[in-house]
């Protein structure tokens, strides 16, 4: 084998080693409110490794994240703060997140955070066959998100704005 060649083969192989070990960038668009918060920075910097078993991946937006190949759960830092919503409300550990169905899956928003977090996760119609349910997501994000800080909202129980009963 003559020495170009053998210089283009030990090219191609390394080429083609580093590429192997490389997941492609996830595309995202930063929201456009406040993804420049320091606080969006001091969350997205905790964000897990890998939620269930899907594993992190690198995003080329400001405060986002993105986990699976292909994506299966997608967060924003810095989307505008909700308002009083009538969205189904959940709390996990502490944290207060508005439900609500998108093309995508479901989306949820945190309530009473400032900045506010949207986490949108490719869930199916039939939420059986789900890759990585919502609950243990919302869980792992915990942490992370508890980085942002309460504004005094919280979610309540139709029950509790019931009066005269």
């Amino acid at each position: 084998m003559s020495p170009r060649r053998a210089f283009t083969a030990l090219i191609t192989v390394a080429a083609a080693v580093v590429l192997a070990g490389c997941s492609p960038t996830v595309s995202m668009t930063p929201a456009a409110e406040f993804s420049n918060d320091p606080e969006c920075a001091a969350a997205t910097v905790r964000m897990p490794d890998a939620l269930s078993s899907y594993a992190l991946r690198q995003t080329d937006a400001q405060a986002t994240a993105a986990w699976g190949e292909p994506t299966v759960v997608l967060s924003y830092c810095g989307v505008p703060v909700p308002e009083v919503s009538d969205l189904p409300c959940v709390e996990i550990n502490g944290i207060f997140w508005l439900r609500e169905d998108v093309p995508a899956g479901l989306a949820f928003t945190t309530y009473g955070r400032d900045p506010a977090f949207r986490v949108i996760i490719d869930v199916p119609e039939d939420v059986a066959d789900a890759a990585v349910a919502p609950g243990v997501v919302l869980d792992e994000l915990s942490v992370p998100v508890s980085y942002t800080s309460e504004n005094g909202r919280t979610c309540v129980d139709v029950e509790d704005t019931v009066t005269g009963r």
